[in-house]
């Protein structure tokens, strides 16, 4: 039961840290900046996600 619940929490963990590859490789950054997050998000998963969440680009606000 508590390997399918680890793999369960890990999948999730996995197609969040996707899609946030995805949403950098989209954005308007530069080439470099899209580049070192990417790699951020990919080497440290957990930190980079976090920080990403914090410091990454954010999306122009549509009224």
């Amino acid at each position: 039961m508590d390997v399918q619940i680890n793999g369960i929490l890990g999948l999730i963990w996995l197609v969040i840290v996707i899609w946030a590859v995805i949403q950098v490789a989209q954005s308007s950054a530069g080439g470099t900046r899209k580049l070192l997050w990417i790699l951020v998000l990919l080497f440290l998963p957990v930190l980079g996600l976090i920080l990403w969440f914090l410091l990454g680009p954010k999306a122009p606000k549509t009224r």
